[in-house]
């Protein structure tokens, strides 16, 4: 091999090692997936829902090589961007919402080796934008009426709109007790998502009498409110949905 062949082989190698470099340039891919109470799992930018909510997001970091990561998930609300609520210092962080309005979150990533530097920081974000999570307001109705005679409609007495999939909105605590007419309490539970989190209609696993109970319930919104619902609740048996449609007014 003459010297020519040699210079030759050498830029092509140095060439190779110099695009094999700028391969090697670290990045991140940033991503969220969000939990809704019922366990449902959506990936997205910009996402709307009720509180609670669990946002589990991912630096998705690339070609580190040797460079030494540093991570900041920022986060804040609409009313106050500029100063964040919360500072997490890892790649991936999980975080449940229990607070109503928009929240907006961006991770700052900065990749170090040596004296080189490589930043994804505000300027990053001002061009792709943040992921933007917004968490309604509360909203809870109790029913006066159930009819738990297994038809798979209206079997369990709980929040209004929870078999239909428009119930209770941001609820992030939840108690409720049933009462006979004498004051004893027959039940309690504390989710008032679960469909059958609620009231069947027995007691010590015997069904109770058709007839009229009492249902008292305390709750408290992620935007703050607070529920104190007393009603009265008519346990219907006999009813059957595909002659009125009055079960669960």
């Amino acid at each position: 091999m003459d010297f020519k062949q040699i210079f030759t082989l050498v830029a092509i190698l140095f060439s190779a090692m110099h695009l094999y470099a700028q391969d090697e340039v670290p990045s991140i891919s940033p991503k969220a997936v969000y939990v809704n109470n019922s366990g449902e799992e959506e990936e997205s930018t910009v996402y709307s829902g009720s509180a609670p909510l669990t946002g589990r997001f991912s630096a998705n970091p690339s070609n580190i090589g040797a460079y030494t990561p540093y991570y900041e998930w920022r986060f804040y609300t609409e009313e106050d961007p500029d100063e964040p609520y919360l500072i997490r210092y890892e790649q991936d962080t999980e975080y449940t919402f229990t607070t109503a309005g928009t929240h907006m979150i961006v991770c700052y990533a900065i990749f170090t080796q040596g004296t080189d530097t490589i930043a994804f920081t505000k300027t990053y974000w001002d061009e792709t934008g943040p992921f933007i999570v917004s968490i309604s307001e509360s909203k809870l109705e109790m029913p006066n009426a159930f009819s738990p005679n297994g038809d798979g409609i209206n079997d369990y007495y709980q929040a209004k709109g929870t078999f239909q999939g428009n119930g209770p909105q941001s609820i992030i605590s939840f108690e409720a007790y049933i009462f006979n007419r004498w004051g004893q309490k027959l039940y309690s539970w504390t989710d008032c998502y679960k469909y059958e989190a609620g009231w069947d209609g027995t007691y010590n696993g015997s069904p109770v009498k058709d007839g009229v109970y009492f249902c008292l319930v305390k709750a408290k919104g992620a935007d703050g409110r607070k529920f104190n619902i007393r009603t009265d609740v008519n346990l219907l048996r006999g009813y059957n949905e595909n002659r009125s449609s009055t079960a669960n007014p």
